[in-house]
């Protein structure tokens, strides 16, 4: 088992990596509090691994609710139904939510922690790549808006996260593939070295090789434990964890949240954010086409499809949260390791690297070909 410390300041919390970790009451026992415990998953995770959980919290009678499978359901509706849970437990300051799923289940559990009582302890149980990289560690919570991503939610910290990487062996293919995005994500903006070894052991990463996963999860969630820790509320560098996802948000929105997996739609924004690198000369020519095929060789998309008007997507970016008075802030490199945020790029620009990232003209007649296939309802990320 590796273990990996947020700090943050005047305060830490442990990050554990290993398989069979669902299990370990012993570890469970160091960080479940004293009150009523509840353990919220969704109907695609919750019978694969519950049950295995709950066995792990010996004398404790914790109990289970379980939300809608989709980033659709990611609404003010499903975060009530969990606090209406809490209350109906008659749960006190004391109680410790754990959050079993993916980054779903991770986001409204951790909101419902963060509001329930002005705040109470949660744990995270990530199930999916995804989340074990990345949404799980930093502590942002949130639901969704009609109008646009994550635009509810509240920096709120797990008391710790327990990460059994043996829960990928039931992920499917695609789920899996669209955690990737987020670990290239790591290597395009500050670990040129971990970009390198994705690049020589993409293939061995596509089969899952247990030695790479495990070096795989452990470096992403030491970058990601790093920038949390020089910036736990995103006041400055924190920001370029960002890289790609106001496209992806955008790809997500214009669809609905129906189309593409999260992974999905940053794989592609990450595309377009390098494409607009190389038009704007900050970075050298060739590095979009490199991470193009990086991703393309972790089973991701790297094109917007050419029946999604470029014009919807620019006035998506419009709302993203990450925009400011003065402008959208994008993250932008300038070669493979490092990245800035910035400010001043205008929207012809924006609009053409979208549409050089955008699939070719279909002949009249023909489909538009699609980059993935469209979410199932009723399907998260595991």
């Amino acid at each position: 088992m590796n273990t990996i410390s947020v700090d943050l300041a005047g305060s830490a919390y442990p990050v554990y990596i290993g398989r069979g970790l669902l299990g370990d009451a012993g570890l469970w026992r160091k960080h479940v509090g004293t009150g009523k415990v509840l353990i919220v998953s969704n109907h695609t995770v919750a019978p694969l691994y519950v049950e295995r959980l709950r066995g792990a919290l010996p004398g404790r009678q914790a109990e289970v609710h379980v939300m809608p499978d989709g980033e659709q359901y990611k609404t003010v509706e499903t975060w009530y139904g969990v606090i209406d849970k809490l209350v109906g437990m008659q749960a006190r300051r004391d109680a410790t939510l754990i959050a079993l799923g993916g980054g779903v289940v991770g986001d409204i559990t951790g909101f419902a922690a963060a509001s329930y009582m002005r705040g109470v302890r949660f744990l995270q149980a990530p199930t999916t790549l995804l989340a074990q990289v990345d949404a799980s560690v930093g502590g942002k919570t949130g639901i969704n808006h009609a109008r646009g991503k994550n635009l509810v939610g509240a920096f709120h910290q797990p008391a710790a996260v327990v990460i059994d990487s043996a829960t990928l062996d039931t992920l499917p293919a695609r789920e899996f593939n669209a955690g990737l995005a987020e670990v290239v994500k790591y290597g395009a903006i500050r670990d040129e070295r971990f970009f390198d070894w994705l690049e020589a052991r993409a293939t061995a990463v596509d089969g899952r090789d247990p030695a790479s996963l495990d070096y795989l999860i452990r470096r992403s969630v030491e970058n990601k434990a790093e920038v949390v820790a020089l910036d736990e509320k995103e006041a400055g560098v924190r920001a370029l964890l960002n890289f790609g996802h106001s496209f992806g948000h955008a790809l997500e929105s214009v669809t609905s949240y129906e189309r593409f997996l999260h992974g999905e739609a940053v794989a592609i924004g990450m595309v377009v954010a390098a494409r607009l690198s190389e038009a704007r000369l900050l970075c050298p020519a060739g590095l979009a086409d490199r991470l193009t095929a990086l991703l393309q060789a972790l089973g991701l998309p790297v094109r917007i499809p050419v029946d999604l008007p470029v014009a919807a997507l620019a006035n998506a970016l419009e709302l993203d949260k990450k925009a400011l008075a003065s402008g959208l802030r994008l993250i932008l490199l300038s070669g493979i390791g490092s990245a800035a945020v910035i400010g001043d790029s205008t929207q012809d620009e924006i609009i053409a690297a979208m549409q050089t990232t955008r699939d070719e003209q279909v002949e009249q007649g023909e489909s538009p070909q699609r980059n993935s296939a469209p979410v199932q309802a009723g399907r998260e990320e595991n």
